[in-house]
């Protein structure tokens, strides 16, 4: 994942467009910038309001910062309602095949 494919994964969450901002501060936002300090460039991430960042992260790799935002606002859809478990009647991966049950005490196993 990278800022690129970023909005489309949000997206596919039913994440609002609006509610990220990537490569600019916007206020009422969640933010994930590149900045240089000291040299080092680096992935910010954080909520903007009135021109104040909030719950603000720090990151040397992109993938890294993009994935954390990604987590942060899938649990916010998750606590939501708006994702979660896969349904009952949904096809599952098949279960590995269950052990062999234990021969009753005398019986010879097979």
């Amino acid at each position: 994942m990278n800022t690129e494919s970023m909005l489309g994964w949000l997206a596919a969450l039913g994440v609002p467009a609006e509610l990220v901002s990537i490569g600019t501060e916007t206020d009422h936002t969640w933010c994930l910038v590149r900045e240089e300090v000291d040299g080092a460039a680096g992935w910010e991430v954080f909520w903007r309001e009135q021109g104040n960042r909030y719950d603000w992260a720090r990151f040397s790799s992109e993938q890294v910062a993009c994935f954390y935002l990604f987590g942060r606002l899938s649990w916010t859809q998750a606590l939501r309602g708006a994702i979660g478990p896969v349904d009952q009647d949904r096809p599952r991966a098949p279960k590995a095949p269950a052990e062999p049950a234990t021969p009753p005490h005398g019986t010879p196993a097979q």
